[in-house]
């Protein structure tokens, strides 16, 4: 566990030392507010529930990002409660807000791919990808401002990809037994 900890610092210690520039901090900071309590994508997701031709997949990524929170959230973040890196090592420097709950597995990272791989699924693909785009930026936001290590990331993902997985493969079931 230890190597992989250290390889996680290096990588942000890289971010940090040679990606960092100070013209780009505030987009990185401004791409990160999109996943702020997941606000963004249940705001999203519940616009997507009113007009009928979008409302299933509101409802379908709805039922991913509650998955995927209740996997992330209530599960995983108490059960690991891994520290920051800031609270790691004083060599990570954070950039905006400071997150004080666990770092394992990434929240921000999960509620965005929980709907936006959903989303890639259900919507048309000039909708869904750009979605998917945006969950990709705001997961690398949360590295470039040194508030997650890269496992975390990678776990909120993994996270995010069972959960939508699960609820589009029980949509599509459903979805069948309608046409019989």
């Amino acid at each position: 566990m230890e190597v992989i900890q250290q390889i996680d610092l290096s990588i942000l210690l890289f971010i940090q030392e040679h990606l960092r520039v100070a013209w780009m901090n505030g987009f990185w900071e401004f791409i990160t507010r999109f996943g702020d309590g997941g606000i963004f994508w249940i705001i999203l997701t519940l616009a997507l529930m009113i007009p009928k031709k979008t409302r299933k997949a509101g409802i379908v990524a709805a039922c991913s990002l509650i998955l995927g929170f209740l996997i992330t959230n209530v599960t995983l973040k108490p059960l690991v409660d891994r520290v920051r890196p800031y609270n790691y090592s004083d060599a990570i420097i954070p950039l905006g807000r400071i997150p004080v709950e666990s770092s394992f597995p990434s929240g921000h990272t999960c509620a965005s791919f929980a709907c936006a791989l959903i989303y890639v699924r259900v919507l048309p693909k000039k909708y869904g990808i750009p979605l998917v785009v945006l969950a990709s930026l705001i997961a690398l936001s949360r590295l470039y401002l040194c508030v997650h290590f890269p496992t975390d990331v990678i776990g909120g993902f993994l996270v995010a990809l069972f959960s939508s997985m699960v609820v589009y493969a029980c949509h599509q079931r459903l979805e069948k037994k309608k046409v019989k």
